[in-house]
């Protein structure tokens, strides 16, 4: 199979577009667009989308993999290997098929889908034209199985089921056979289209023989969709199962015992879009066997329960109050379906506060009490989209039952104080088993859900006519962990006595660096824990400068004799990149950190311990004892606990832990004298005093 690389394709007349492709090989390609010799011009990514939207991209095949003796070889192409399908050829393969070729156009989803973007507005531009004809083939060739199981008397449920399974091995062999698939260098293998949840534009892509031998096969296809057949036809004997196609805002006939929803998470995913590009291939190959299914062009978007701000076929953005209200609608059918003590149970894997918010709101409305829950790790922490996304590695699995009709509206001040004996056991029990980051903090929303959902409704004790909304709740629940977690940090215990005083930036680094170190963070865990602190992680970049976006250019760099042994630790790429992370106390340079904070308050704690760090190098002892002093530092029990947290966190023979160890020792030193050292002041009369 062979790797081939898009390369804009000037204009102008035959002989310079000759001369173009002649020079074109000293031209490199990079996210920002294109350098070549001969054509200056195309120097951005908005003058190559223009190009493809001109119809002006072409391509050039660039190498071949072949097995060699020691493995995976590379060669150059040769020019047989470069021979491309003629139209009519395509129009022959695709005439049998059910709705010809693949004409429809790509959902204009810019947040999702970038090939529009690039003149590739059909489904059918994301297939090269060998890739077109070798699954147009096979969909004809899966077609024909049919005549073939008549020929031999089977039924025609045996046909259509059949079919089915392997309009599924082609559907995944579309998934392994686009422009979209890329070359995985270091497993040295092909990567699926969707790598993540995206149609992303794609420069270097990977094309595979779909009947070799090697990964990304049709015989791999067969396999993988025979191993689901047997193993479900291991779970021996059970009901007949029944899948019905209908809107979960829909009443059901029958009562159920137990309920489990996977439900849209909220902005994340956009399912109706990607499952277009499964969609048409199914039609191709199924569609006249199934026409109640697969009447429409592409799947509807419009009644796709999901947080839009924007979508073509949408007349208004959905929001999410109308987000909240579909799911609690919903939900809503759930409840009238499930038996009287039934349990419903919600999988949720999002990290967005906002998301939980409109999802807890829906389950309260919806007339459910949440009363248990489980983080399970359902999700592959190497995908994609986990990465720098608000997809959570584990799946919070909440059980749910229906709130009695006499339950009464509750008061915030028990409702909390009940919350807070629930939920302590459960995150030691969280803790224990080994659930950090992100995980942690919503695996513990299912136990404190339970004092507030009995409820119908929580009115404030110092003022019944206002009411503590979810998004309050939510808002102490994530503080109560964000303490545990702070609190395990600094004294080893978990109590929240440990943290008790302890400022929010305080507690975002330690939790941030107890997690994630130095090292590169994704921007959406982070976001989540800046707001479980109260702040947001542009206040953390701009006004604290504690945090800086990675995955840019370098703007900042400490200066050569401050980074002599730690060069690579506290040198930062800073850009606008979709991970963050903690600038190095070198990097921190203020004038005024440590000294003052915006709005007069009292500068976070953190910030004057690395004020310390920087007055320590800089070998004055007497500013570094005034510093202490002027802070009241020495007395500062919470500084102390910092102090030791921050030398326990530093990688050991660093700059970072031998300034903190020798300022805890100078502290310690010092203790006795400084306490001799205090300023006498005289008294009214005249007496001095300590």
């Amino acid at each position: 199979f062979g790797i081939q690389n898009d390369v804009p394709v000037v204009g102008g007349n035959a002989a310079q577009r000759r001369e173009h492709d002649k020079r074109i090989g000293a031209g490199t390609m990079s996210a920002s667009g294109v350098s070549c010799p001969c054509c200056a011009a195309i120097s951005t990514m908005e003058d190559l989308r223009l190009e493809g939207q001109g119809l002006r991209l072409g391509e050039i095949m660039t190498a071949v993999v072949v097995d060699g003796p020691d493995g995976k070889e590379y060669r150059l192409p040769l020019e047989v290997e470069n021979v491309q399908i003629p139209n009519e050829i395509l129009n022959e393969a695709f005439d049998a098929l059910p709705g010809g070729r693949l004409q429809e156009l790509i959902p204009n989803n810019p947040r999702r889908f970038a090939t529009p973007l690039y003149g590739m507005r059909t489904f059918e531009s994301l297939f090269r034209p060998r890739q077109q004809f070798a699954l147009g083939t096979l969909a004809k060739s899966i077609r024909a199985v049919s005549n073939e199981m008549d020929l031999f008397g089977y039924s025609k449920d045996w046909n259509q089921a059949l079919l089915a399974y392997l309009s599924l091995v082609n559907d995944r062999q579309a998934d392994y056979c686009s422009a979209i698939c890329t070359w995985h260098n270091s497993g040295e293998k092909l990567r699926n289209t969707f790598a993540r949840f995206a149609l992303p534009m794609v420069w270097d892509y990977c094309e595979v023989n779909p009947i070799s031998d090697t990964s990304g096969n049709f015989w791999g296809g067969i396999d993988w969709v025979s191993k689901i057949c047997d193993q479900l036809g291991t779970i021996g004997e059970r009901p007949e199962p029944q899948a019905i196609q209908q809107s979960a805002k829909e009443a059901v006939d029958s009562k159920y015992d137990l309920i489990i929803t996977d439900p849209p998470y909220y902005d994340a995913i956009p399912y109706s879009d990607i499952s277009n590009f499964f969609y048409v291939w199914l039609k191709r190959v199924i569609g006249d066997q199934f026409p109640e299914h697969f009447a429409e062009e592409l799947i509807p978007y419009s009644e796709e329960l999901v947080m839009d701000r924007l979508h073509e076929s949408l007349v208004q953005p959905r929001t999410k109050e109308i987000y909240e209200s579909g799911m609690a609608e919903a939900f809503g059918q759930i409840h009238r379906a499930l038996i009287e003590n039934g349990r419903f149970v919600i999988v949720f894997a999002h990290k967005d506060p906002n998301a939980w918010e409109t999802l807890v709101s829906a389950i309260i409305r919806s007339g459910f009490i949440v009363d248990g829950s489980w983080p399970i790790q359902t999700e592959m922490g190497n995908r994609s989209n986990a990465l720098g996304t608000a997809a959570l590695a584990s799946s919070v699995w909440l059980v749910c039952k229906k709130r009695p009709e006499s339950a009464r509206v509750g008061w915030d001040n028990r409702v909390l104080e009940e919350m807070r004996e629930n939920i302590y056991t459960r995150l030691r029990d969280f803790w224990d088993a080994g659930i950090r980051g992100p995980d942690f903090v919503w695996a513990a929303t299912g136990p404190a859900l339970e004092a507030y959902s009995k409820h119908p409704a929580v009115k404030k004790a110092n003022d019944p006519g206002e009411l503590m909304l979810v998004p309050e709740f939510l808002r102490h629940v994530r503080r109560i962990v964000v303490d545990f977690v702070v609190g395990r940090v600094l004294s080893g215990n978990g109590g929240s006595d440990a943290v008790s005083g302890l400022d929010d930036v305080t507690t975002y680094y330690l939790l941030h660096r107890h997690d994630f170190g130095m090292d590169d963070a994704p921007s959406g865990a982070c976001i989540l824990y800046a707001v479980s602190c109260g702040l947001s992680d542009k206040a953390l970049t701009d006004q604290f400068d504690i945090l800086a976006r990675t995955g840019g250019q370098t703007v900042e760099e400490i200066d050569e004799e401050d980074s002599s042994e730690e060069e690579d630790e506290s040198a930062i790429e800073e850009g606008t990149g979709s991970r963050v992370r903690l600038k190095p106390w070198q990097a921190r340079k203020a004038r005024g950190m440590g000294y003052e904070a915006a709005g007069g308050r009292v500068p976070p704690l953190i910030d004057q311990a690395h004020r310390l760090m920087h007055l320590w190098k800089s070998g004055d002892q007497a500013k570094v004892d005034d510093y202490l002093d002027s802070r009241a530092l020495r007395k500062n029990a919470l500084f102390h606990q910092l102090l030791q947290a921050l030398i326990e966190l530093a990688k050991e023979h660093t700059e970072e832990r031998s300034v903190l160890e020798s300022i805890s020792n100078h502290i310690a030193a010092r203790a006795p004298e400084a306490a001799k050292r205090q300023i006498a002041l005289p008294d009214e009369g005249g007496t001095p005093v300590h």
